[in-house]
């Protein structure tokens, strides 16, 4: 997609923070972060919230708002606010979520559940991919009252962007060389996953009062996020200053990659474009 992008100081200034920026007396343990485009919405999904739970003591709440000036996109925004985040979970929701019988004592025995689970867990949410034709649920939205589908925790690929949490130590964003606001859940998701994290849809029900929609935008960003990731996940030489490896992610293109790795290593610091090697190489040369 093509959105003109504002400088990354240009969006950190259209942050919003509820509590003026004033610094709690402790620790900051929950962010509540989203990009808005209905004031009104705000306001609401913010009292269900602290209603929950989530109040001033340890709790923050920051936004974006997109009622005024150039409008922000979803990757960069919530990279922006994911940067600006003091909570150690950061909570990235729409402004149309709220919360029903589920509180924040039950998120907090959720995520510590989670955690006992699997400690690599990055991201949790209440719907999203397991694989082929499944999916994870745990919702009320217009598709239906009191949705569950899975087994709780259920490791998903993807995660639905209504309600995303984010462990801020796993230092997980959105990629850069995307924008819009459609797959960025998968992105985040993808990204983590590279890094040795996992993400999780836990049995956590809130209400998201929109079922989503496909606009105009949706294609374009179906077809930037799948160009962009199978280039990442394209098979290739990956050459470092001590070692040729093949990466690959089927099997057999692994196996071949190995056997071809000695002879095509020798080969290519001939290649006319070969640069950089000395005729003797030193086994503490840096990686």
């Amino acid at each position: 997609m093509t959105n003109r992008r504002l400088s990354s100081a240009a969006i950190r200034a259209r942050i919003m923070n509820c509590d003026g920026g004033n610094e709690h007396q402790g620790e900051t343990r929950y962010t509540i972060a989203s990009i808005i485009n209905d004031r009104s919405q705000l306001e609401a999904m913010h009292s269900s919230f602290r209603a929950g739970g989530f109040d001033a003591c340890d709790c923050e709440y920051i936004y974006i708002d997109n009622t005024v000036g150039e409008p922000v996109c979803a990757y960069r925004g919530l990279n922006a606010l994911l940067n600006e985040a003091r909570g150690r979970l950061v909570i990235l929701c729409h402004q149309d979520v709220r919360l029903l019988t589920d509180t924040r004592a039950d998120l907090d025995m959720r995520l510590a559940e989670l955690h006992d689970y699997d400690p690599n867990w990055a991201l949790a949410g209440n719907a999203g991919g397991v694989g082929a034709g499944e999916l994870a649920v745990r919702i009320t939205d217009p598709h239906g009252a009191n949705q569950k589908a899975g087994m709780f925790p259920a490791r998903v690929m993807s995660l639905d962007e209504n309600f995303i949490v984010v462990r801020r130590e796993a230092r997980v964003g959105f990629s850069n060389n995307l924008s819009g606001f459609h797959f960025y859940g998968a992105d985040i998701c993808l990204n983590a996953a590279t890094a040795g994290w996992n993400a999780y849809v836990i049995d956590f029900h809130l209400a998201h009062l929109s079922g989503g929609k496909k606009d105009e935008s949706f294609e374009a960003s179906q077809n930037a996020f799948r160009a962009k990731w199978s280039n990442a996940f394209a098979p290739r030489w990956m050459q470092t200053t001590c070692a040729l490896i093949h990466l690959a992610g089927n099997p057999l293109e692994q196996l071949a990659g190995q056997i071809a790795e000695t002879p095509f290593r020798k080969i290519s610091r001939r290649l006319p474009r070969a640069a950089g090697w000395t005729g003797k190489q030193t086994s503490n040369t840096a990686g």
